[in-house]
């Protein structure tokens, strides 16, 4: 990166990703919310600038309305220094999602002069390494996400590698459905049918989020542990030595870049205690 490059960055607007917000925020939506109270002083003061910050936090977890309110920041200066530039990348982002209203917005900007994405939403450009939205089950993987606070593009990658998008999938262990949940872990987080798609979806989503709370948002020990089992990655203290395993990795590696993902700390305190699973 060049020193021009940096110096676009809005210093306000460096990346919180792996922070837990002391505002208390847990998901994409909560932060919006909090967001919205700052930029339009509900019951708190005023301050475009944390708004900013929470509508940037949001965006990098790939949620269209954080992008489009972050993108509004910028076309109009609030909180962040004007620059139709960002302002449309956040728009057209927002926009490839299917938000209503960020389409309509890029035609008014003058985005000729191109800058840099701030941090906290960088990766979300930079990490699109495959386009999903062509792909089964893509809109409601946009729509079930931000509620478990977690990177559709991460759900994606584990649902084409575990059944290939067919919500009737078997495997040789009985695991189910499109995110492959075994019976024991679809009735650790109330999956009632495994081959209800939504159903199937939230479930292989909880679990998820609660791997990377116990963890650490450590991505390639989470994922391990959605193939091996956590008790097996304790155990091993990482990747466990099992070719299915070692291989289940790499294909999602090959589709997920990140090392890493916010988490909520408290996921795993609010669940009893479970036995470790194990790989068998």
């Amino acid at each position: 990166m060049n020193t021009a490059e940096a110096n676009n960055r809005s210093p306000e607007l460096k990346s919180q990703t792996f922070q837990y917000l002391t505002d208390a925020a847990d998901t994409p939506v909560e932060l919006v919310k909090l967001a919205k109270q700052h930029e339009h002083a509900e019951g708190i003061p005023r301050n475009y600038a944390r708004a900013a910050e929470l509508y940037c936090e949001a965006a990098g977890l790939g949620y269209d309305e954080a992008q489009y309110a972050l993108g509004w920041m910028y076309a109009n200066g609030r909180g962040v220094p004007r620059n139709d530039s960002i302002a449309a990348q956040l728009f057209g982002m927002a926009a490839e999602q299917g938000h209503a209203h960020a389409g309509k917005m890029i035609r008014f900007l003058d985005d000729s002069k191109e800058s840099v994405l701030p941090e906290c939403i960088q990766s979300v450009a930079q990490n699109n390494l495959i386009d999903y939205s062509d792909k089964p089950y893509f809109d409601l993987v946009q729509k079930l996400a931000p509620r478990y606070y977690l990177d559709p593009a991460l759900v994606m990658a584990i649902i084409t590698v575990e059944s290939a998008f067919n919500a009737q999938a078997v495997s040789h262990k009985n695991a189910q459905g499109l995110m492959q949940l075994i019976p024991e872990t679809a009735e650790r987080f109330q999956v009632k049918n495994s081959f209800d798609a939504e159903e199937n979806i939230k479930g292989g989503m909880a679990y998820l989020r609660w791997l990377l709370a116990f963890f650490k948002g450590d991505v390639t020990l989470a994922i391990a542990a959605y193939n091996a089992g956590e008790g097996a990655v304790e155990r091993h203290q990482g990747i466990p030595p099992y070719t299915e395993t070692i291989n289940y990795v790499k294909k999602i590696q090959a589709q997920y870049t990140k090392p890493t993902h916010p988490y909520q700390p408290d996921i795993v305190h609010r669940h009893a205690v479970i036995a470790l699973s194990e790989y068998e």
